[in-house]
Protein backbone atom coordinates (compact mmCIF):
# COMPACT_ATOMS: atom_id res chain seq x y z
CA UNK A 1 0.00 0.00 0.00
CA UNK A 2 1.08 3.64 -0.93
CA UNK A 3 0.69 6.36 1.27
CA UNK A 4 0.75 10.07 -0.08
CA UNK A 5 1.59 12.66 2.42
CA UNK A 6 -0.40 15.66 2.42
CA UNK A 7 0.59 18.98 3.30
CA UNK A 8 -1.19 20.60 6.53
CA UNK A 9 -1.11 23.90 8.16
CA UNK A 10 -1.47 24.11 11.43
CA UNK A 11 -2.27 27.71 11.97
CA UNK A 12 -0.62 29.79 15.36
CA UNK A 13 -1.58 33.40 15.01
CA UNK A 14 -3.73 35.66 12.56
CA UNK A 15 -5.86 34.11 9.76
CA UNK A 16 -4.24 35.89 6.88
CA UNK A 17 -0.26 34.68 5.58
CA UNK A 18 1.94 38.10 5.69
CA UNK A 19 2.20 39.38 2.29
CA UNK A 20 5.66 40.62 1.24
CA UNK A 21 4.99 44.27 0.03
CA UNK A 22 7.48 46.71 -1.17
CA UNK A 23 8.24 50.59 -0.11
CA UNK A 24 5.27 51.49 1.94
CA UNK A 25 3.55 55.11 2.42
CA UNK A 26 3.58 54.89 6.42
CA UNK A 27 0.25 56.92 7.08
CA UNK A 28 -0.13 59.89 9.68
CA UNK A 29 -2.76 61.27 12.39
CA UNK A 30 -4.12 64.01 14.11
CA UNK A 31 -1.38 66.10 12.08
CA UNK A 32 -2.87 69.34 13.48
CA UNK A 33 -1.99 68.00 17.36
CA UNK A 34 2.30 66.36 16.42
CA UNK A 35 4.85 68.36 18.45
CA UNK A 36 8.80 67.63 17.46
CA UNK A 37 10.39 65.46 19.85
CA UNK A 38 12.87 67.28 21.22
CA UNK A 39 10.15 70.12 22.39
CA UNK A 40 7.80 70.72 25.14
CA UNK A 41 9.53 68.09 27.80
CA UNK A 42 9.37 68.23 31.49
CA UNK A 43 12.87 68.14 32.90
CA UNK A 44 12.86 65.55 35.99
CA UNK A 45 16.07 65.77 37.89
CA UNK A 46 17.59 66.80 35.45
CA UNK A 47 16.66 64.90 32.58
CA UNK A 48 14.12 65.72 29.73
CA UNK A 49 11.18 63.56 28.88
CA UNK A 50 8.14 64.45 26.48
CA UNK A 51 4.81 64.90 28.84
CA UNK A 52 2.72 63.99 25.35
CA UNK A 53 1.53 60.39 23.72
CA UNK A 54 3.61 58.87 20.84
CA UNK A 55 1.11 57.85 18.10
CA UNK A 56 2.32 57.24 14.02
CA UNK A 57 5.98 57.99 14.73
CA UNK A 58 4.99 61.12 16.50
CA UNK A 59 4.30 63.16 19.45
CA UNK A 60 0.81 64.17 20.07
CA UNK A 61 -0.62 66.57 23.32
CA UNK A 62 -3.57 66.35 24.72
CA UNK A 63 -5.87 69.51 25.93
CA UNK A 64 -6.55 67.58 28.74
CA UNK A 65 -3.93 66.65 31.33
CA UNK A 66 -3.28 64.47 34.57
CA UNK A 67 -0.72 65.98 37.45
CA UNK A 68 2.55 62.83 38.07
CA UNK A 69 3.27 63.55 41.58
CA UNK A 70 6.73 61.56 42.83
CA UNK A 71 6.02 59.06 45.37
CA UNK A 72 9.06 59.74 47.36
CA UNK A 73 7.65 63.42 48.25
CA UNK A 74 4.60 63.79 46.45
CA UNK A 75 6.58 66.91 44.63
CA UNK A 76 4.67 67.44 41.30
CA UNK A 77 7.42 65.75 38.73
CA UNK A 78 4.84 67.50 35.71
CA UNK A 79 1.37 67.47 33.51
CA UNK A 80 0.94 64.49 31.37
CA UNK A 81 -1.04 64.44 28.45
CA UNK A 82 -4.74 62.14 28.78
CA UNK A 83 -5.55 60.30 26.07
CA UNK A 84 -9.33 60.93 24.74
CA UNK A 85 -10.98 58.07 22.81
CA UNK A 86 -9.74 60.24 19.18
CA UNK A 87 -6.28 59.49 20.46
CA UNK A 88 -6.55 55.50 21.17
CA UNK A 89 -8.42 55.35 17.72
CA UNK A 90 -5.52 57.43 16.11
CA UNK A 91 -3.53 54.87 17.84
CA UNK A 92 -5.32 51.98 17.23
CA UNK A 93 -5.95 53.24 13.20
CA UNK A 94 -2.04 53.81 12.92
CA UNK A 95 -1.07 49.73 14.27
CA UNK A 96 -3.48 48.27 12.22
CA UNK A 97 -2.49 50.69 9.15
CA UNK A 98 1.49 49.57 9.80
CA UNK A 99 0.71 46.53 10.61
CA UNK A 100 0.89 44.45 6.96
CA UNK A 101 4.08 46.24 6.31
CA UNK A 102 6.09 45.20 9.79
CA UNK A 103 4.38 42.00 9.63
CA UNK A 104 5.45 41.02 6.08
CA UNK A 105 9.18 41.52 7.09
CA UNK A 106 10.88 38.44 8.14
CA UNK A 107 11.98 38.04 11.68
CA UNK A 108 15.48 38.54 10.13
CA UNK A 109 15.01 41.58 8.69
CA UNK A 110 12.85 42.91 11.81
CA UNK A 111 15.80 42.12 13.91
CA UNK A 112 18.31 45.05 12.83
CA UNK A 113 15.43 47.65 14.12
CA UNK A 114 15.04 45.59 17.55
CA UNK A 115 18.89 45.63 18.01
CA UNK A 116 19.10 49.32 17.92
CA UNK A 117 16.19 49.69 19.65
CA UNK A 118 17.73 48.25 22.83
CA UNK A 119 21.41 50.20 21.70
CA UNK A 120 18.98 53.49 22.53
CA UNK A 121 17.66 51.97 25.69
CA UNK A 122 21.24 51.28 26.59
CA UNK A 123 22.15 54.96 25.43
CA UNK A 124 19.96 56.59 27.76
CA UNK A 125 20.21 54.34 30.96
CA UNK A 126 21.15 57.39 33.07
CA UNK A 127 18.23 58.92 32.03
CA UNK A 128 15.59 55.69 32.63
CA UNK A 129 17.17 55.23 36.10
CA UNK A 130 16.46 58.46 36.85
CA UNK A 131 13.26 58.69 35.99
CA UNK A 132 11.50 55.47 36.96
CA UNK A 133 13.39 56.52 40.38
CA UNK A 134 11.71 59.76 40.42
CA UNK A 135 8.25 58.24 39.36
CA UNK A 136 7.55 55.23 40.47
CA UNK A 137 10.51 55.25 43.52
CA UNK A 138 12.36 52.19 42.37
CA UNK A 139 15.86 52.52 43.54
CA UNK A 140 18.81 53.47 41.26
CA UNK A 141 20.79 50.50 42.48
CA UNK A 142 18.20 48.61 40.87
CA UNK A 143 17.43 50.11 38.13
CA UNK A 144 21.43 50.30 37.08
CA UNK A 145 22.15 47.00 37.67
CA UNK A 146 19.20 45.08 36.92
CA UNK A 147 16.11 46.86 35.34
CA UNK A 148 17.95 48.84 32.67
CA UNK A 149 20.16 45.51 31.23
CA UNK A 150 17.21 43.31 31.56
CA UNK A 151 14.81 45.83 29.75
CA UNK A 152 17.65 45.55 26.65
CA UNK A 153 17.77 42.08 27.04
CA UNK A 154 13.85 41.98 26.82
CA UNK A 155 14.50 43.16 23.47
CA UNK A 156 17.65 41.56 21.83
CA UNK A 157 16.65 37.82 22.90
CA UNK A 158 13.18 37.97 21.91
CA UNK A 159 14.33 39.62 18.23
CA UNK A 160 16.84 36.50 18.19
CA UNK A 161 15.03 34.06 19.42
CA UNK A 162 12.50 34.74 16.87
CA UNK A 163 14.47 33.73 13.99
CA UNK A 164 13.77 30.35 15.51
CA UNK A 165 9.99 30.91 15.21
CA UNK A 166 10.20 29.24 10.92
CA UNK A 167 7.64 26.68 9.60
CA UNK A 168 8.21 23.77 11.42
CA UNK A 169 7.45 20.05 10.13
CA UNK A 170 5.93 17.55 12.13
CA UNK A 171 6.32 13.84 10.05
CA UNK A 172 3.55 11.27 11.03
CA UNK A 173 2.55 8.00 8.85
CA UNK A 174 -0.40 9.64 7.62
CA UNK A 175 1.09 13.29 6.45
CA UNK A 176 3.61 15.87 7.38
CA UNK A 177 1.91 18.84 9.16
CA UNK A 178 3.81 21.95 8.82
CA UNK A 179 2.98 24.59 12.11
CA UNK A 180 3.81 28.08 10.99
CA UNK A 181 3.61 31.59 13.56
CA UNK A 182 2.10 33.91 11.90
CA UNK A 183 2.01 37.72 13.55
CA UNK A 184 -1.41 38.11 15.17
CA UNK A 185 -2.42 41.82 14.75
CA UNK A 186 -2.19 44.66 17.14
CA UNK A 187 -1.59 44.55 20.99
CA UNK A 188 -2.44 46.47 23.57
CA UNK A 189 -0.06 46.76 26.30
CA UNK A 190 -0.99 47.82 29.93
CA UNK A 191 1.88 47.82 32.59
CA UNK A 192 1.89 48.66 36.75
CA UNK A 193 3.02 51.42 38.64
CA UNK A 194 5.68 48.90 40.18
CA UNK A 195 7.82 47.86 37.37
CA UNK A 196 6.76 49.65 33.99
CA UNK A 197 10.02 49.60 32.14
CA UNK A 198 10.16 46.16 33.36
CA UNK A 199 7.19 44.75 32.07
CA UNK A 200 6.93 47.34 29.23
CA UNK A 201 9.97 45.66 26.89
CA UNK A 202 9.00 42.07 28.80
CA UNK A 203 5.73 42.75 26.64
CA UNK A 204 6.47 44.08 24.00
CA UNK A 205 9.43 42.73 22.87
CA UNK A 206 7.90 39.55 21.80
CA UNK A 207 5.48 41.20 20.25
CA UNK A 208 7.13 43.83 18.12
CA UNK A 209 9.96 40.39 17.41
CA UNK A 210 7.07 38.31 15.84
CA UNK A 211 5.68 40.72 13.99
CA UNK A 212 2.49 42.59 16.11
CA UNK A 213 2.68 46.41 16.20
CA UNK A 214 1.91 48.11 20.14
CA UNK A 215 0.08 50.13 21.95
CA UNK A 216 1.46 51.15 25.80
CA UNK A 217 -0.90 51.93 27.81
CA UNK A 218 1.98 53.27 31.32
CA UNK A 219 0.33 53.24 34.68
CA UNK A 220 -0.74 56.80 35.10
CA UNK A 221 1.17 57.27 38.31
CA UNK A 222 4.86 55.82 36.29
CA UNK A 223 4.24 56.86 32.90
CA UNK A 224 8.26 58.66 31.96
CA UNK A 225 10.14 55.60 31.40
CA UNK A 226 7.14 54.66 28.92
CA UNK A 227 7.73 57.50 27.30
CA UNK A 228 11.08 57.91 27.03
CA UNK A 229 11.03 54.52 25.32
CA UNK A 230 9.20 55.99 22.44
CA UNK A 231 12.17 58.31 21.87
CA UNK A 232 14.33 55.21 21.88
CA UNK A 233 11.95 53.59 19.32
CA UNK A 234 12.15 56.18 16.91
CA UNK A 235 15.66 57.06 16.67
CA UNK A 236 16.06 53.59 16.63
CA UNK A 237 13.79 54.00 12.92
CA UNK A 238 11.07 51.83 13.94
CA UNK A 239 8.03 52.76 11.46
CA UNK A 240 5.28 54.89 12.08
CA UNK A 241 2.26 53.01 13.64
CA UNK A 242 4.45 49.58 14.89
CA UNK A 243 5.15 51.44 18.18
CA UNK A 244 2.47 53.77 19.99
CA UNK A 245 1.81 54.81 23.11
CA UNK A 246 -1.02 56.61 25.03
CA UNK A 247 -1.44 57.53 28.06
CA UNK A 248 -4.23 58.27 30.76
CA UNK A 249 -6.05 56.72 33.97
CA UNK A 250 -7.06 52.67 33.21
CA UNK A 251 -10.55 53.58 34.00
CA UNK A 252 -10.76 56.00 31.12
CA UNK A 253 -8.03 55.66 28.82
CA UNK A 254 -7.50 52.36 29.39
CA UNK A 255 -10.89 50.94 29.00
CA UNK A 256 -11.41 52.18 25.96
CA UNK A 257 -8.07 50.85 24.59
CA UNK A 258 -9.29 47.34 25.67
CA UNK A 259 -12.87 47.68 24.25
CA UNK A 260 -11.63 48.55 20.87
CA UNK A 261 -12.65 45.62 18.25
CA UNK A 262 -9.31 45.84 16.33
CA UNK A 263 -7.25 44.58 19.09
CA UNK A 264 -5.65 41.19 18.13
CA UNK A 265 -4.10 40.55 21.89
CA UNK A 266 -4.27 41.90 25.00
CA UNK A 267 -1.51 41.93 27.48
CA UNK A 268 -2.51 43.30 31.36
CA UNK A 269 -0.33 43.24 34.52
CA UNK A 270 -2.14 44.74 37.59
CA UNK A 271 -5.20 44.03 39.85
CA UNK A 272 -7.62 41.16 39.56
CA UNK A 273 -10.76 43.30 39.78
CA UNK A 274 -9.33 45.67 36.64
CA UNK A 275 -8.45 42.23 35.08
CA UNK A 276 -12.00 40.71 35.28
CA UNK A 277 -13.00 43.90 33.40
CA UNK A 278 -10.89 43.49 30.96
CA UNK A 279 -11.70 39.78 30.32
CA UNK A 280 -14.98 40.85 29.63
CA UNK A 281 -14.05 43.27 27.17
CA UNK A 282 -11.64 41.18 25.26
CA UNK A 283 -14.52 37.95 25.56
CA UNK A 284 -17.07 40.40 24.25
CA UNK A 285 -14.83 41.03 20.67
CA UNK A 286 -13.19 37.19 20.76
CA UNK A 287 -9.64 38.83 22.27
CA UNK A 288 -7.32 36.81 23.78
CA UNK A 289 -5.49 38.46 26.81
CA UNK A 290 -3.03 37.59 28.81
CA UNK A 291 -3.51 38.73 32.54
CA UNK A 292 -0.38 38.79 35.78
CA UNK A 293 -2.09 39.74 38.40
CA UNK A 294 -2.17 39.86 42.33
CA UNK A 295 1.14 39.61 44.01
CA UNK A 296 3.18 36.61 44.88
CA UNK A 297 6.45 38.46 46.56
CA UNK A 298 5.61 38.69 50.38
CA UNK A 299 7.84 40.13 52.74
CA UNK A 300 6.73 38.71 56.16
CA UNK A 301 8.92 40.03 59.22
CA UNK A 302 8.21 37.94 62.64
CA UNK A 303 8.91 39.05 65.90
CA UNK A 304 12.54 37.33 66.26
CA UNK A 305 13.53 38.20 62.75
CA UNK A 306 17.16 39.95 62.83
CA UNK A 307 15.45 43.48 61.51
CA UNK A 308 18.93 44.90 60.46
CA UNK A 309 19.04 41.76 58.43
CA UNK A 310 15.75 42.15 57.52
CA UNK A 311 15.87 45.29 56.20
CA UNK A 312 18.68 44.84 53.99
CA UNK A 313 17.23 42.18 52.57
CA UNK A 314 14.04 44.15 52.03
CA UNK A 315 15.76 46.82 50.41
CA UNK A 316 17.45 44.77 47.78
Amino acid sequence: TIHKKALIVVKQGAADTPRRLGKVAWPRLLSDRRIPLSTDTLNVAGIAVSPHHYIDGQRVASDMRFDLHSPIDQALLGRISEGSPAHVDAAVTAATRAFPAWSALTAAERKPYLDRFAAEIGQRAEAFCTLESNDAGVLLSRMKHGVVPRAMLNITWFAEHALALQDRPIETEQATHIVRHDPAGVVAIITPWNAPLMLATWKLGPALAAGNCVIVKPPEWAPLTSSLLADCAHAAGLPPGVFNIVQGAGASTGARLVSDPRLARISFTGSVPTAKWIAQSAGANLVPCSLELGGKSAFIVLEDADIDNAAATGAL
